[in-house]
């Protein structure tokens, strides 16, 4: 294909579009508290204490292989009842390279035999009680071995060669061709190549009009570029089809990955799979809620093949002399390189490729939007299904998209460094929620959705490694950014007899064979009762926050959702943090919500949204509309922030002067208006200080104003009928807080903390006035605190173990060893020691029973059983009377009453994870693959003490 220069500007009047148009569909029916209501307190403390499926976690049912029975489905279905788990998400997806297949037959997706499978799982499954996704195709992003070459994915990739003239350069096309080949995660093994552009370029390029066109040569074998004097570059563009392989596709729905930007192949592709799937069990949405597209990972796909006509229809202007110079030269998954390539750009014409740019990605988005995006609500809808969406890729407009979804999703990613300190100007460290999360909460908020939904607990490095507190400080941060509903990453299909450890294509270990399995249940209890309340109520949001998204695209282009490679700037993901922390709520919005939204008595109204302040941070270009709206917002006396700057600038080049004039007279008009500037912060203060001085200077009212906000403890606020709920969560895996919290309710409500774990509710006590509290919390420590008219009930007595202790426990241990293969050891421990120190402990997994005894004297002034410093999960006995257990924070019981004068007996079960056995396992496939190959450390293990009482 040739891009010919004459298809040059055609400049017209008609203004661009600032962004894609949203077209908000009515939310999904599929739930019957979806319409906006909320619940009165009666009826929402039963949906706590009684969560309904709908509430409880789901799993992504990775069917390994498909090599699936029915009697191992009809298996792990009643164990994850049992566990609690409202649903699950069918997921076909390539069998585990380390796994061991036994003689379990293969069955190809879509086949007959596949087929009748799917109808008895879908049977067993509502026998049960239990809901089922089911996701598009396998693996991701979806495609097939059946896809004609005209049906696969598209990639337009950047070719340059540094050239010094005068010279005659001969250069074969063939080896053109070979010098462009991007490093794809997932090749596909055939791929077809062509030569579609080719540009010299002087090193420094002020204008466009020197760069030499040598398009008429692409379909010659050897290319003649006569090359005048000085340093130039030679710029060649190859159009690759085929050149991404499903990532992890199973049988009959692997080889090249679909063109998302082909509206008739997506459409054949989703008709392939209702065609076979509906004669087989009847209308999908009678037996499925949701039919789910996973993660969007084109890969930098960012062609069809009447690209440059759409564009040219849309834009009014060709693309074709600055096609070369807006893209970047991409790594994996799309990444644009930070190598030095190409020529230098002057000023002027910098300005302008970056508004190209802009135009090309919005162009992109829009394709992509009526092609994929309309293309599979429309085929959800025909099936009767609910859509479910991940937001990811740079296709995929974050939160506008999200508004059309019927249950829009994010991601949250367990990680090593959760639990540790925040790090200001990074949108990463400590952090478990994506930086997509917000923008997809946002989105579906605007469009009145209550059910924001995350694949949660993403695991590909801590697989054996993750302990249960550190998926409940995971699980916590997803809630904190607005989720309301989890879907585990992932619960493996793995028959009983597949040899230790299962057969794991990826994800937490959450199976039968971890040592921890037994409590797990009690974390999925915790999160159902927490879906159960955020999914009833409203979020209570004041600030709307507008990133400068306009600005991003043109310089950087879109970004790989969602976790971008850059920020701009630096701090943008750490705004909403700093919100949260300080007590108040935002939401993010778009040039588009802005221009539909209604301005009245200082509010910004958009759906059932309502702010009273906007925030727009750093943002030089928004579209002469969103200019409009805002002044419209000053002119009603809304209170309107600039972080660091005006905006000055449309976006987009088409007539590109005339609408930077009227976004710059519009800014002047609203500057003597309720508007100002606030200075950004800078790296060496803390952002949370920085919001803090916003809210005192623009007199922001927050909901929960503490004394003493800290970056590790956040909150998100959801009202009700008559009830007004908070969830503050600790961040910390270490420390502990204790703050003075004066809520934003109606003076005659009382305060109740609804305990998650257990489903009770019990009184807070307060700190004078009704609505004054104080609040401790324990490391990875949450409190859901309810204000609501009833008056009486038990007191919440949390065990005070602030008093210094009055008997430490160091006489010798006598431990037993019962390990998860089978053996069982006893020693004796002279001290407490951590397992990973003793070469005789390192390899240990399973449960660890401690025993001693001690005497008291005067048991009338202990109230507590502290075990200090614990790896693991713990569950005392004291006097052959259980104490509980405890599987996050501290590990402190209760011993009023049970603790007795003289001898005392003490026995603690500690519950290990299975890394460092694994560790150990050499020649094992998974600990080659997910241990050492990882290279993941021993990690910390055991009672470490000290015992104390007190």
């Amino acid at each position: 294909m040739s891009i010919n220069r004459r298809k040059f500007l055609k400049l017209g009047s008609v203004t661009i579009a600032g962004l894609p148009l949203v077209r908000v569909t009515k939310n999904a029916a599929w739930y019957n508290f979806n319409n906006g209501d909320t619940l009165p307190a009666n009826d929402l403390y039963t949906a706590f204490k009684n969560p309904v499926n709908t509430s409880k976690p789901f799993v992504r049912w990775w069917w390994n292989g498909n090599r699936i029975v029915k009697e191992e489905l009809v298996r792990e279905l009643d164990m994850l009842k049992g566990l609690g788990i409202g649903g699950v998400e069918i997921n076909s997806i390539r069998f585990p390279e380390t796994a061991d297949p036994l003689n379990y037959k293969e069955h190809e997706w879509l086949s007959d035999e596949w087929l009748d499978l799917l109808d008895f799982t879908l049977k067993a499954a509502k026998e049960r009680g239990m809901i089922c996704d089911i996701i598009v195709g396998s693996g991701w992003p979806f495609g097939g071995e059946f896809l004609t070459k005209d049906e696969q994915t598209q990639i337009m990739a950047l070719g340059t060669k540094d050239i010094t003239g005068p010279q005659t350069l001969r250069i074969s096309r063939e080896e053109l061709l070979k010098a462009v080949d991007p490093p794809i995660s997932s090749k596909n093994a055939k791929s077809y190549k062509e030569l579609s552009v080719l540009r010299l370029a002087p090193a420094n390029l002020e204008n466009i009009d020197a760069v030499v066109d040598f398009d008429t040569q692409i379909g010659e074998n050897e290319v003649t570029i006569n090359v005048p004097e000085g340093n130039h570059v030679l710029y060649f563009l190859v159009k690759i089809t085929g050149f991404m392989a499903v990532m992890f596709g199973a049988p009959g729905a692997s080889g090249p990955v679909l063109n998302h930007y082909n509206k008739d192949a997506v459409q054949k592709y989703l008709n392939k799979m209702s065609d076979a799937i509906t004669p087989k069990i009847g209308l999908m949405g009678n037996k499925f809620r949701s039919v789910f597209t996973d993660s969007l990972e084109l890969e930098g796909a960012n062609w069809c093949d009447d690209m440059l006509e759409q564009f040219e229809k849309r834009r009014k202007y060709s693309l074709s002399p600055y096609l070369p110079f807006i893209l970047f030269k991409t790594g994996r998954l799309g990444r644009a390189l930070d190598e030095k390539y190409g020529s230098v750009p002057g000023e002027q014409l910098k300005d302008t490729l970056d508004r190209v740019r802009y135009d090309f990605e919005i162009t992109k988005m829009e394709l992509f939007q009526e092609r994929f995006l309309d293309t599979f609500l429309n085929w959800c809808k025909v099936n009767g299904v609910k859509s479910r969406v991940q937001a990811y890729g740079r296709e995929y407009h974050p939160s506008d998209s999200s508004m059309q979804i019927d249950i829009p999703e994010c991601e949250t990613w367990i990680r090593t460094h959760i639990g540790q300190e925040l790090k200001d100007f990074d949108y990463k460290q400590g952090r478990a929620y994506s930086e997509v999360n917000k923008f997809v909460s946002s989105g579906a908020r605007l469009a009145g959705k209550k059910v924001i939904s995350c694949e949660e607990i993403t695991n590909t490095e801590l697989v054996f490694n993750a302990t249960l507190e550190r998926i409940k400080q995971t699980g916590d941060q997803s809630n904190l950014s607005g989720v309301t509903h989890s879907i585990l990453h992932g619960f493996n299909y793995s028959p009983a007899d597949a040899p230790f450890p299962g057969w794991i294509r990826y994800g937490t270990f959450f199976n039968e064979r971890n040592p921890w399995w037994p409590y797990l249940k009690q974390w999925v209890g915790y999160k159902g009762r927490l879906s159960a309340v955020f999914q009833n109520g409203t979020l209570i949001s004041d600030v709307a926050v507008m990133h400068p998204l306009p600005d991003l695209w043109s310089k950087y282009a879109a970004q790989w959702d969602p976790f971008p490679e850059r920020a701009l700037p630096a701090y943008v993901h750490n705004i909403w943090e700093a919100i949260h922390q300080n007590g108040s709520g935002c939401d993010y919005v778009s040039e588009s919500i802005l221009q539909k939204a209604t301005f009245l008595n200082g509010k910004l109204t958009y759906g059932p949204r309502q702010y009273q302040v906007l925030l727009i941070v750093e943002a030089e270009t928004i579209h002469p509309d969103t200019a409009a709206a805002i002044k419209r917002f000053a002119d009603a006396g809304g209170r309107i922030i600039f972080i660091d700057k005006y905006p000055h600038k449309a976006p987009g080049y088409n007539n590109h002067i005339a609408l930077d004039k009227q976004v710059s007279d519009i800014i002047k008009r609203i500057k003597s208006k309720n508007v100002a500037i606030h200075s950004a912060p800078t790296p060496s203060g803390k952002i949370i200080d920085w919001y803090k001085s916003i809210q005192e200077r623009f007199d922001i009212k927050p909901y929960m104003k503490t004394d003493n906000p800290q970056a590790s403890v956040s909150q998100v606020y959801y009202k009700f009928d008559n009830a007004d709920a908070f969830f503050i969560s600790n961040y910390s895996n270490s420390k502990s807080f204790e703050f003075n919290a004066t809520f934003d309710v109606a003076a005659n409500k009382t305060a109740w903390r609804w305990d998650a774990e257990t489903g009770e509710r019990y009184l807070y006590p307060t700190a004078g006035k009704k609505n004054q509290l104080k609040i401790t919390l324990g490391p990875a420590e949450t409190k859901l605190i309810v204000f609501d008219h009833h008056q009486q009930g038990e007191k919440y007595t949390p065990v005070d173990f602030s008093k210094k202790a009055v008997l430490s426990i160091t006489s010798p241990w006598n431990l037993t060893l019962n390990h998860v293969d089978g053996s069982k050891r006893t020693q004796k421990l002279d001290k407490l020691i951590d397992f990973k120190e003793d070469k005789n402990l390192v390899a240990f997994a399973g449960n660890a029973v401690y025993e001693n005894s001690f005497s008291v004297n005067d048991p009338a002034g202990i109230s507590y059983l502290n075990l200090g410093k614990v790896e693991g999960v713990s569950e005392v006995t004291l006097n052959g009377k259980s104490l509980g257990n405890r599987w996050y924070g501290n590990h402190v019981y209760a011993v009023k009453g049970i603790i007795k004068q003289g001898d005392n007996s003490l026995t603690i079960k500690l519950t290990t994870t299975l890394g460092n056995y694994m560790y150990s396992l050499g020649d094992n496939k998974d600990s080659l693959k997910w241990i050492k190959g990882k290279k993941q450390p021993l990690y910390a293990m055991g009672v470490l003490g000290p015992v104390e009482l007190g």
